[in-house]
């Protein structure tokens, strides 16, 4: 069996124009407009995802762990476990930050200088001097909060400790002078209260061992002041 299309003939103007039935002009079909404005940011938005992947890339792979400062940690005290802690930073040849894999070096070593809370340490904050030094000696003297300075001593400071009038066996340096030691603070400890009174400071000091026969007498009769100088840290 043979089927046959049938061929339908639209008819043409004398300009060779398709017409309609009526002779009129048939209308062209709707050409697809091209949104390039759509497009261009289409391209954008692509290149923006390529160059923020780049960027993530970078930074992680640039980021390392160092060891940062939990608590406060004050110049002179001994860094212990719980005032360090990890964290990540970017990639900077000029910080000279401790890498987390040394951080229990640097347990036990003591502070060269004073490290804020959540700051980064670096080969600079630890030391391995030795306190006392040669020809000094580290003496223990308790201070009623009276007898204090009213902002709290930290180590570095340079105090003074001054014998009270009243005490007995206690000469003066010079007549009506009281007696006192330059000295040095290591480190502070305040104890709990047990007499109703404000609980005593406990401060131990740096002096020359010249001094410290003396300083430890006047520390053992109670009676003695502490007067900061300077602090020059």
């Amino acid at each position: 069996m043979t089927m046959t299309a049938e061929r339908v003939s639209v008819p043409l103007n004398g300009a060779g124009t398709p017409t309609g039935p009526e002779g009129g002009l048939l209308p062209s079909p709707p050409k697809a407009r091209r949104r390039w404005g759509l497009f261009a940011a289409m391209a954008a938005l692509v290149c923006l995802g390529a160059l923020g992947n780049v960027w993530l890339h970078q930074a992680t792979t640039n980021a390392k762990q160092v060891v940062a400062a939990r608590t406060m940690i004050e110049r002179g005290s001994i860094i212990t476990r719980d005032q360090l802690v990890t964290v990540q930073v970017g990639s900077d040849p000029a910080l000279r930050s401790v890498p987390a894999s040394a951080l229990a070096d640097l347990v036990g070593k003591r502070a060269a200088v004073d490290v804020a809370a959540g700051s980064l340490l670096t080969t600079d904050s630890t030391t391995d001097k030795q306190i006392p030094g040669s020809g000094h000696s580290l003496v223990g003297v308790g201070v009623m909060p009276a007898m204090m300075p009213g902002t709290k001593l930290m180590a570095g400071d340079r105090v003074r400790i001054v014998a009270t009038p009243g005490q007995a066996g206690v000469p003066a340096a010079t007549p009506g002078a009281p007696t006192s030691v330059a000295a040095v603070v290591v480190s502070t400890f305040t104890g709990p209260d047990t007499t109703g009174q404000g609980a005593q400071t406990i401060i131990t000091v740096d002096v020359p061992s010249g001094d410290a026969a003396e300083l430890a007498a006047m520390a053992a009769s109670g009676k003695v002041a502490v007067v900061l100088d300077s602090r020059d840290r």
